[in-house]
């Protein structure tokens, strides 16, 4: 596995892109071939954003936009990509932090690895696929109502070979305004063998266990909703556990913090300026309720939260390990209750890996990863 470069390398990065403004029309470009992805999806929905390829994170988006049929451009995101994956074992060793070269570790894809679509500098593949319904209303049983609608989405991923791990990181953005960044993990088991206690029966007979672990993906999140000034991030639950009501609950987090899944609680990035059609704030939710939510020991500390909002600093990129100086070394010290007015989001998603016979070989990819969701950017069902 790999472990963090030197400060050295930790700018490297290739096809950098120029800032796109608040309110820029998508037509006007944000970088150049081959790093600008402007693409229109079947239905009219148009995302553009830019890609590079960074010494440590790997595939890193920048300027995000979304141009929903009919609407006006709406940027989302300043940058996106992948802060860390942290592997733990369950016999308490070893420990591996596994961003460190993700852009060297980086795997020349093939035509079969990007089906339908193009490679990027060999490494990056962009390409389309369906997402199943969009929609289907029967019409109250006439058939002259009756509508159905398949969704499509946009695919940018590329693939890493880190020990006998590889990852594939990949970002969807829909033709319904969402994104879902995830990671898929595949190649090969490490072969480790361990107490029964702390793995499961592989190969033949009860001779080996492979050692169960955990894959605990961060994101870096940087949201930027027509322009950093104004965004606000608030978190939502429901009371009511075990009644007939529910009460809605907004929290306004406007000093960074950590938070941890609940129940139907969810987040979201809103600009309260910038309204659709209805006069609604635009905003973007959150959803991270899939994760496993490994907490290690005190010296994990890192892994004690499934969310953190912090105030946007250049030099803090990697969710633990992070090499800049004069800067926290992980996320969960960056959120200093620092009042919060360009804020990025760190969302730590778990998954426990409990090998099975199916893993071996080549181990089927598994994945995990989060949701985000338009909320009020349009009126109305933008298809």
């Amino acid at each position: 596995m790999f472990l963090q470069l030197a400060l050295a390398v930790f700018v490297a990065a290739a096809g950098s892109a120029t800032p796109l403004a608040s309110g820029t029309a998508a037509a006007e470009r944000p970088c150049s071939s081959p790093y600008l992805i402007d693409r229109e999806l079947p239905g009219g929905a148009r995302w553009q954003l830019c890609w590079e390829m960074r010494t440590i994170e790997g595939l890193t988006l920048n300027r995000v936009t979304y141009v929903p049929k009919g609407s006006p451009a709406v940027s989302v995101l300043r940058s996106a990509a992948l802060a860390q994956i942290h592997v733990p074992y369950d016999s308490g060793e070893p420990r591996y932090h596994d961003i460190g070269s993700l852009g060297s570790a980086a795997i020349p894809l093939t035509d079969a690895d990007c089906p339908g679509g193009e490679r990027r500098r060999q490494v990056v593949c962009v390409t389309t696929r369906p997402r199943g319904h969009a929609y289907l209303k029967d019409g109250f049983g006439d058939p002259a109502l009756r509508r159905s609608k398949q969704g499509r989405e946009l695919v940018v991923l590329s693939a890493y070979q880190v020990g006998w791990y590889t990852y594939i990181s990949e970002f969807v953005f829909g033709d319904d305004g969402s994104i879902t960044p995830r990671a898929g993990a595949t190649g090969s088991l490490a072969g480790t063998t361990t107490a029964p206690k702390h793995g499961w029966p592989i190969g033949v007979g009860s001779r080996h266990f492979e050692e169960s672990h955990s894959h605990n993906v961060f994101w870096r999140m940087d949201f930027d909703i027509q322009g950093a000034s104004r965004d606000v991030v608030e978190q939502y639950d429901f009371a009511g556990d075990r009644t007939k009501k529910r009460a809605l609950k907004r929290t306004v987090l406007r000093r960074e913090t950590k938070a941890v899944n609940q129940r139907m609680r969810w987040w979201r990035v809103v600009d309260p300026k910038v309204r659709n059609t209805d006069l609604h704030p635009v905003s973007w939710e959150i959803n991270n309720s899939d994760s496993a939510q490994y907490r290690g020991p005190s010296d994990e500390a890192f892994t004690r939260a499934d969310l953190y909002v912090t105030q946007y600093r250049a030099c803090e990129r990697l969710a633990t390990y992070n090499v800049a100086p004069k800067c926290g070394k992980s996320v969960d010290r960056y959120a200093g209750r620092e009042r919060v007015k360009d804020p990025v989001i760190w969302v730590n998603v778990g998954y426990h890996h409990v090998a099975r016979d199916e893993d071996a070989d080549p181990m089927p990819v598994h994945w995990q990863g989060f949701r985000i969701t338009p909320r009020d950017v349009t009126a109305k069902n933008p298809h």
